[in-house]
C-alpha cells in the first residue's frame, strides 16, 4: 500500500475530528455572547437575587393633638437588646463543633452498651441538622443570661423563634430583651462590655399623657409587616423592621395620614445571606400630625364624671359639629397596649366588656329623650299645637293594654311644655296614636337616626332601627298595633339609636337644622364658616320652636326632671330619659340626659348615657345622667366663658 493510500485513508478521521472541535467552539462562542449581550439582564437578575438584599425601615408615626395644642398620642423612645446574628457566626461554629464531638462520645458509649444483635450503624450517626440548632440557641441564650444578671429579668429564646429568624429576617437584629425599662436601659448601656455583640437597639413606640382619656377614639397601633404592595417587586429578598399600622379609632382612619415613609438599605450579602457591604440607602421619613377637634379639659370632666359606671358622654360643638368631648366606659389605659398588648391585659379588657366604644358601636332605646323628636314632628304635621292638653291621670288604655306613666297618680292637665318638663308618657301615648308610626319613622329619618353618622373612626354600628310597618313585617314576622306606636312614641320598642347619634340630634335641635355632621377634625377659621351639615330646616314656627325649647329650659327648672343640671348664670335646654334595656342577661335602666347651652345662643350640645349593670341598679335621667353633663357644663364654662355667655374682667 503506497503512503498515498494511507494518507487518504486517515483524511476522514482527521476531519471529522476538526469540525466536532469547530462546532464546540462555535457552541461555546455563541453560548457566551448569548448571556452577555441577548440574556445578560436576566443572568443579573439572578446575581442580585443571590448577592442582594433590602432591609425596609418604616418612619415614626406622626403625633396626635387636640384642639388647643396638647399631645394626645405621641412617641416615647423603646429600647431593646438586640444581636446580628452574622457577629455570632464564629461562636456558634465553636458550639457546634463542642456540641459534635459530645454528642458522637455519647452514642459511641451507647452503642457500646447496646447488643451486638440489636447494634444498627444509625446509632452513631447524630442529627447534624438539630445539632445546629441548638447550638445557635446556646450561644444565644448565654447572651440572654448576660442581660437577665444586669437586670434581674429572666428571659429566654426558644429554637422556633431561631429558626424562624434565620429564615425570614437574617439581616435584621434578634431581639433578645424588648421594651427596656428605663433603669435597665442605663445598667445594660454602663455594664455590657463594648466589644460586646450586644447591642441597645432605639425604637419608638405610641405613648399617651392622658391614659384612659378618649381610649376608643383614638385608637391604638399594631406591629405588622408593610403591606406586599409597598414593596417594590424586583426580585430582590425584602426583610422588614415591624412596621406599626392603625388597628382602631383615630390611628387607624388616618394611618395614611399618621403613618411615616419607609426608608430602605441595599445590602450585598455572602453566599450564606449573612450582610457584607452597603449598596444604597434611603432614610425614613416621619409622618404627619394630627390636629383633633378634642378638648381635653372637657374630655378629662366626661371621664371623670362618668366614673366607674357603664356609659358614654359626647359633647359637640353646635355650630361646627366638631367634637370636644366623646367618652366611653368602662375604658382602658392605652399606655398598656404599647408597644405590644400582653395576652393577660387583653384578657382582662375583654372580660369587662371595655373594647366596646359605648359611644357609636352600640345601640340602645333613646327613652323619654325621644319625645322631643315626637313634639316635632306632631307640630310639623299639625295633629300637635300650641293648645293641645291631655289629662294624665297615670294610665292609658289601649283596648286590652294598660299603659302608665312613670309618675303613678298622674300629672294632671298637661300641654305640651308641661309633658316635656315632667316627661309626661300620657301625654306622648296619646299624641303618637294622633299622627301614627308613619309621620314618626319619616320626621325620625328626617333627622338621619335611621343611619350612622360617618364619624371619622370605624366600626359605627349599622344596628340602627327606626320601626316602620314593614320593617317590623319583614323582620319580626308580624304586623303592626297601636301598642307598637305608643311604645315608640315614648322612645321605647323597636327603637335603637346610638349616644352618638343623640348628640348630633339635640345638636340639630339647637340650630334648628335636620342634620349635624360630627367631626373629630379640628376645623379652620375658614372651614368652620363654610361648614355644610347636609340638613335642612327643621319646619316649625317661631312661636312652636318657642314652646319646645320652653318645655326643654323648664326640664332644668326647679320644677323639672333634669333640675340637678342648674347651674347659675347658664340657661339649659334639655331633656331626660329613663329606658328599659336588656343586657348581660337581664333587665336593666338606661338612664339618658341630652341638651344644649347657652338657650339664648347655643354653642355646646350634650347626650349621656349611663348603663344599669344589674337589674339593682336604680337609674334615672336626671339623678344618673343629668350630673354628668353638668359637669362637662361646668367646664365649658370655665374654659370657653364667653362662649357660655359669662362676661370676662380684661
Amino acid at each position: 500500500m503506497s503512503g498515498y493510500d494511507i494518507h487518504r485513508g486517515e483524511n476522514p478521521r482527521i476531519i471529522f475530528f476538526f469540525w466536532i472541535v469547530m462546532a464546540a467552539t462555535a457552541t461555546l462562542v455563541l453560548g457566551l455572547g448569548w448571556r452577555q449581550l441577548i440574556a445578560a439582564h436576566k443572568y443579573e437578575e439572578i446575581e442580585k437575587r443571590q448577592t442582594e438584599r433590602r432591609v425596609l425601615k418604616p418612619g415614626a408615626r406622626g403625633d396626635i393633638y387636640d384642639r388647643k395644642g396638647n399631645l394626645l398620642v405621641g412617641n416615647r423612645a423603646h429600647y431593646s437588646a438586640v444581636v446580628y446574628l452574622d457577629d455570632l457566626r464564629r461562636e456558634f461554629r465553636e458550639e457546634y463543633s463542642k456540641i459534635i464531638r459530645a454528642e458522637r462520645a455519647a452514642l459511641k458509649e451507647t452503642y457500646q452498651l447496646t447488643p451486638l444483635k440489636e447494634r444498627e450503624d444509625s446509632q452513631l450517626t447524630p442529627d447534624y441538622n438539630e445539632l445546629q440548632w441548638v447550638a445557635r440557641q446556646n450561644v444565644i441564650q448565654r447572651y440572654i443570661d448576660q442581660i437577665n444578671l444586669i437586670t434581674g429579668r429572666d428571659d429566654t429564646v426558644s429554637t422556633r423563634t431561631i429558626i424562624r429568624h434565620f429564615n425570614e429576617q437574617l439581616l435584621l437584629p434578634l431581639p433578645l430583651v424588648s421594651d427596656l425599662k428605663p433603669d435597665e436601659y442605663a445598667r445594660l448601656i454602663e455594664q455590657v462590655p463594648v466589644q460586646s455583640p450586644i447591642q441597645i437597639h432605639t425604637d419608638t413606640a405610641r405613648y399617651y399623657p392622658y391614659g384612659v382619656a378618649a381610649a376608643h377614639t383614638l385608637g391604638y397601633v399594631q406591629k405588622v409587616n408593610p403591606d406586599p404592595d409597598t414593596i417594590p417587586n424586583d426580585g430582590i429578598k425584602t426583610y422588614t423592621f415591624k412596621s406599626k399600622i392603625g388597628k382602631t379609632g383615630l390611628e387607624r382612619s388616618f394611618d395614611e395620614l399618621l403613618s411615616g415613609e419607609i426608608g430602605a438599605e441595599i445590602w450585598r450579602v455572602d453566599p450564606l445571606g449573612f450582610q457584607d457591604s452597603l449598596l444604597d440607602g434611603k432614610t425614613p421619613r416621619q409622618g404627619e400630625d394630627l390636629i383633633t377637634s378634642i378638648d381635653i379639659d372637657l374630655q378629662m370632666a366626661a371621664e371623670t364624671a362618668l366614673g366607674e359606671r357603664t356609659g358614654a358622654a359626647v359633647a359637640l360643638d353646635v355650630r361646627t359639629g366638631e367634637v370636644l368631648a366623646i367618652a366611653s366606659h368602662p375604658s382602658y389605659d392605652l399606655n398598656d397596649l404599647s408597644p405590644f398588648i400582653p395576652r393577660k391585659t387583653f384578657g382582662e379588657i375583654n372580660e369587662r366588656g371595655a373594647w366596646l366604644n359605648r359611644t357609636l358601636q352600640l345601640s340602645y332605646p333613646p327613652g323619654s329623650t325621644f319625645k322631643l323628636l315626637t313634639s316635632i314632628a306632631g307640630m310639623r304635621h299639625g295633629t300637635l299645637t300650641l293648645q293641645t292638653e291631655h289629662d294624665c291621670q297615670g294610665v292609658f288604655r289601649l283596648g286590652n293594654r294598660i299603659f302608665h306613666c312613670h309618675a303613678r297618680y298622674g300629672h294632671g292637665v298637661v300641654d305640651e311644655a308641661a309633658a316635656i318638663e315632667s316627661s309626661c308618657n300620657i301625654f306622648y301615648y296619646a299624641e303618637g296614636l294622633r299622627m301614627g308610626i308613619d309621620v314618626l319613622s319619616a320626621e325620625a329619618k328626617r333627622f338621619g337616626l335611621a343611619e350612622r353618622t360617618g364619624i371619622e373612626v370605624p366600626y359605627e354600628t349599622k344596628r340602627l332601627v327606626v320601626p316602620t310597618k314593614d320593617w317590623k313585617r319583614e323582620r319580626v314576622g308580624s304586623g303592626w298595633v297601636p301598642g307598637d306606636t305608643v311604645n315608640t312614641a315614648i322612645g321605647q320598642g323597636f327603637l335603637l339609636v346610638t349616644p352618638l347619634q343623640m348628640a348630633t340630634f339635640i345638636a340639630s335641635i339647637a340650630r334648628d337644622e335636620t342634620r349635624t355632621q360630627p367631626t373629630l377634625r379640628a376645623l379652620s377659621y375658614v372651614e368652620a364658616q363654610q361648614v355644610n351639615h347636609g340638613g335642612e330646616p327643621i319646619g316649625l314656627t317661631r312661636s312652636q320652636r318657642a314652646e319646645l325649647w320652653e318645655g326643654m329650659e323648664r326640664v332644668v327648672g326647679d320644677g323639672g326632671t333634669g333640675r340637678l343640671v342648674q347651674i347659675d348664670g347658664l340657661r339649659i335646654a334639655g331633656k331626660t330619659g329613663t329606658a328599659d334595656f336588656r343586657a348581660h342577661g337581664k333587665e336593666v335602666n338606661l338612664a339618658w340626659f341630652v341638651g344644649f347651652a347657652p338657650v339664648e345662643n347655643p354653642q355646646i350640645a350634650i347626650a349621656v348615657m349611663v348603663e344599669g349593670t344589674s337589674s339593682l341598679d336604680s337609674y334615672h335621667g336626671g339623678s344618673t345622667a343629668g350630673p354628668v353633663a353638668k359637669d362637662i357644663f361646668l367646664e365649658f364654662i370655665e374654659h370657653y366663658p364667653e362662649r357660655a355667655g359669662f362676661q370676662v374682667a380684661r
